[in-house]
Order: structure tokens, then sequence, then C-alpha cells
């Protein structure tokens, strides 16, 4: 009998709190939309960044459809958010057209060229990927500059950075997946990844990864460090080098929760090169940097 009386008091607890908890998540959804309503872009990814650290610190006391109805919640805001941001591009580009038709008719005319990329190292937000109907959040031809994205910016979206020369990227947040394409003398770092992430293309590159799984291709004299769940892939790569997963920054736990990595599994030094089929020698395109060499504060 005491048992049981232990085991209601108990249950009386845990169902206070979640309401409590799902109260307070309902109050701070609301502290997203109003700025986002009022085109308070920044406020919204504040407030979206502060939604997304409560949910993570309360799932214990949630029960699963609650996790879900709010995992999917945060999902609609972000969509909503990455949305209002893209609306703003338009009108960039028709300032862009009208100075270039200015200067057009100012000159001697050549043939006309096609458009430029777009300017490189854009604001948080929208590198054009494959699909240029749906853009992918990161930054595309960049030179010499520092970026960074946000864990409001980053939240279960799909990332890419591409073209960057000598640049610094810090991706703090739990991203989907990472596409790292032709960059060339930079570091990235970046927070945990929820499933993969492919470098392709770069050189002379610092890259410091968290993920389920880890391709690499085409890539010449880099770094690695990581933290991956499976086993590495590299192919037609030469002079690539790794070590285990060593950035921090501050809430870096709860990026790692929300990804749902296995933070006891890490195969950092277990990597299948396919282009070295013997089983009875090591490949020469890769190999492990030493401990002595490893780089272990990145501020």
């Amino acid at each position: 009998v005491e048992r049981q009386r232990q085991q209601r008091e108990a249950q009386g607890v845990r169902e206070e709190r979640s309401d409590f908890v799902v109260a307070a998540l309902a109050r701070q959804r609301e502290a997203v939309e109003a700025p986002l309503a009022a085109g308070q872009l920044e406020e919204a990814a504040a407030q979206l960044q502060a939604l997304q650290r409560l949910l993570t610190e309360s799932v214990r006391c949630l029960a699963p459809y609650e996790v879900r109805q709010g995992q999917e919640a945060v999902a609609r805001l972000q969509a909503a958010l990455a949305a209002r941001r893209q609306e703003l591009q338009p009108k960039k580009k028709f300032a862009f057209r009208a100075r270039k038709k200015e200067a057009a008719a100012g000159a001697e005319q050549r043939p006309a060229e096609p458009e430029p990329e777009p300017a490189p190292g854009a604001a948080p937000g929208c590198a054009e990927g494959e699909a240029e109907e749906e853009p992918l959040c990161g930054f595309r031809g960049a030179e010499g500059a520092e970026l960074e994205l946000g864990r409001a910016e980053l939240l279960q979206r799909d990332v890419v950075l591409s073209g960057l020369r000598g640049c610094r990227v810090r991706l703090r947040g739990s991203a989907n997946t990472l596409r790292v394409r032709d960059c060339h003398g930079c570091t990235v770092l970046c927070g945990p990844l929820s499933t993969s992430a492919l470098v392709d293309g770069c050189s002379e590159c610092v890259l410091v990864l968290a993920c389920q799984q880890l391709r690499t291709h085409r890539t010449r004299r880099s770094r690695l460090y990581v933290h991956v769940s499976s086993r590495a892939v590299i192919e037609d790569c030469a002079e690539v080098a790794f070590a285990p997963y060593s950035w921090s920054y501050p809430g870096i736990e709860e990026d790692f929760e929300a990804s749902t990595l296995d933070r006891s599994k890490n195969n950092w030094n277990t990597v299948d090169d396919f282009n070295w089929l013997a089983r009875d020698e090591p490949s020469p395109n890769w190999s492990l940097i030493p401990e002595q060499e490893r780089i272990t504060c990145w501020d």
C-alpha cells in the first residue's frame, strides 16, 4: 500500500512538472511568433534558440508525444523564419540588377554577360544548393572571412559551404547535414550533426566535425578532427590526417543531445579507403595526426 501511495505521488509530481513545462514551451513559442510576425527576424531567431534550449532541457519531464509536438513546433518556426529571410532576397537582387544596368548604359558595350554570383559570404542564411528552388543554409564564394551561424539558423538544416578561400567558419548548433565543397585553406568548426558530413574537392583545410557518417572525396593535404559513429570513408584522397574531435563551446552538450549522437562511440581512427584494397598494408592516403601536433584550443 505504501509503495502504491509513493508511486501515485511520484506520478502526480511528474504530471504537474509536465504541465508546467508544456505551459512554458507554449509561452516561448508565442515569444518567437510575435517578433516573427512583426518582421523582427533577429529577435525571432534569438527566441527560437531559447525555445530549442528549453525543449532540450525538458525532454526528461515530457511524454514522448509532447516531445514530438515540441520538435514539430520548432521545425515549423524554423521553416517560417527561413522563409521570412528568403523574402528579403528579391529586393537585393533588384538593386544589384539596377546597378548593372546603370553601368551598362554609361560605356561602350560588350556583349551581355550572365549575372555574377551572389555576394560572397552573404548574411546568415542562405547559399543556393544543388536544387535552385530550395536554398540551403550556408556560405559560398567568400575569401578571408570570419563566418558564423548560430543554433537558431542551423537547427536541423542542411548546410552547404562552397568555394570558400582562406575562411574560418564556426557553426554552433545542431544541423542535419553538412557539405563542404571546393574549399581551400579554410578552418571549419562544426557542432554535432544529426546525420552525415560530405567533404568534396577540398585542399589544405582543417575540418572539425561530429556526425553519424563521414565521406571525404577528392581532398588533399587536409586535417580532420572527427567524432563519427560509423567508419569514415575516403575516396580519391591524398595526405589527409585524422584526430579525435576537440572543439567545445557553450551549449555543445545540448547540441549533442539534440543530434542524438552517441558520445561513447567514436571511430575517428577507423577509416575505409575505397582506393586501397590491400588488406595487409595500411593505406598511404591517410594517417593519424601525432598527439603532440593536435589542436585542442580553437579560440
